[in-house]
């Protein structure tokens, strides 16, 4: 109320001001002679009409005046509403996430690497960390070359391993099992990092790896029914994924590896138990899996070029040679991917599923009903999961019971350019292990 008087004192003033200089003015003049009674007169009418456009002018000040204080005696009077929280600053905003490189004998590291570093976007918030086994001279030395932008750690027992004589063959197995558990230590006890994403020397990453990971990392902070974010797609070659859709993201409950990251939290439940070989079957065991699920890209985020190794190939030619990575930058820390989190997942992603026309696989085969757009086929049983996973390409192997790509069942993929999900019936009630 004081501004409001204030304002109306102010304007008042100028008034009288304006016409206090015009009599003093006026008073001011020398008389004139009578030759000069026009001029004056003239003069005279012309101050007049000056001073009525000012009075116009200061009328018009006032009535702004009187509106605004209204305005604001109205504001005064309302109930404050409180301005909306900023949003909240988590500790994923700046948690810094080490790429861990699990390297051995491989002197094509250096693929690995100049990927790693040419895409990532901060060396802060993504230390490179290779950790060697095997002490391979000619690979520690393409390590030593990036100096200072990777950091070398070498995991300090080579020793063999003694290992029951059926599994003599294996002892790359039980080697490769001791190295992620000295390697994950170090990230984890010594460095003391809260997350890591986790590579071997094999791989090569695409243009938007690190923004993916980086995008992911507060859903696996918020959602615990997820245990890891992967870059793979098992089923990914290039005739079997959507390449214009490569910002869409799938749960799914088989570990895929090849490029994963997970929390400190799991690593402390997991390395009490770790075991001394094949780890990564070992992750797919329910004890370790616990229902819990990972993320998992449509288009794979890494592909594998190291066809030599312990498993000799293993379905290198047939499926991993194939795998499409992902060439188009995708901006996933711009994305809302909420839809993930396993409750909004289910009421969004198997409803889909189950509204899909089911088809038979000849149907599929024969590129019948075509009408249909996307189609469900339907097994219901191990050998018949195994025969449509191998008319159509698929990776056919179960893990636990678990299909590779699979959520609650189903595998989501392409098949002559149509969306096509292999699904057990709906009423589904879980995995069977017996069935790997």
């Amino acid at each position: 109320m004081l501004k409001k008087s204030s304002l109306v004192l102010w304007g008042a003033a100028l008034f009288i001001a304006w016409h206090g200089l015009l009599l003093l003015f006026l008073w001011s003049r020398p008389p004139s002679p009578a030759a000069d009674g026009t001029r004056l007169t003239a003069e005279v009418i012309r101050l007049a009409q000056d001073a009525e456009t000012e009075l116009e002018r200061q009328k018009e000040l006032l009535r702004q005046i009187h509106r605004y204080s209204q305005l604001w005696g109205r504001r005064r009077r309302a109930p404050k509403l409180s301005p909306p929280p900023p949003p909240p600053l988590t500790a994923a905003a700046d948690t810094v996430l080490p790429v861990l490189v699990l390297a051995c004998d491989r002197s094509t590291v250096r693929r690995c690497l100049d990927k790693l570093l040419r895409y990532r976007p901060s060396a802060q918030r993504f230390p490179v960390i290779v950790s060697q086994d095997c002490g391979h001279a000619e690979t520690a030395a393409v390590i030593a070359s990036y100096g200072d932008a990777v950091a070398h750690i070498r995991q300090p027992d080579l020793s063999d391993i003694p290992v029951p004589a059926e599994h003599r063959k294996f002892q790359g197995y039980y080697k490769i099992a001791r190295h992620y558990r000295w390697a994950l230590g170090q990230v984890f006890r010594t460095f003391r990092y809260r997350a890591a994403i986790v590579v071997e020397d094999d791989l090569e990453i695409a243009p938007d790896f690190f923004e993916y990971f980086q995008a992911a990392f507060p859903l696996l902070l918020a959602d615990r029914s997820l245990w890891c974010v992967s870059a793979w797609n098992d089923n990914g070659k290039e005739q079997m994924v959507d390449v214009g859709q490569a910002d869409l993201l799938y749960r799914t409950d088989f570990f895929p590896g090849l490029g994963w990251l997970l929390l400190a939290e799991l690593w402390d439940e997991l390395e009490p138990k770790w075991p001394r070989a094949f780890w990564d079957d070992w992750m797919r065991q329910p004890e370790q899996r616990r229902d819990r699920s990972c993320v998992r890209p449509e288009v794979s985020r890494t592909m594998t070029f190291g066809r030599k190794g312990v498993s000799h190939g293993q379905f290198f030619d047939q499926y991993l040679k194939f795998i499409k990575l992902n060439d188009r930058f995708v901006p996933f820390t711009q994305l809302d991917l909420s839809y993930l989190k396993k409750e909004e997942y289910e009421r969004s992603f198997l409803p889909k599923v189950y509204a899909a026309p089911e088809v038979k696989v000849e149907e599929l085969q024969g590129n019948r009903r075509r009408e249909l757009g996307t189609v469900r086929l339907q097994y219901s049983g191990r050998d018949s999961f195994k025969a449509f996973a191998k008319a159509l390409g698929l990776m056919d192997d179960l893990k636990s019971g678990v299909p590779r790509a699979g959520y609650r069942g189903i595998v989501s993929f392409v098949y002559r350019g149509r969306r096509v999900y292999l699904a057990p019936p709906s009423d589904w009630t879980g995995y069977d292990p017996s069935w790997s």
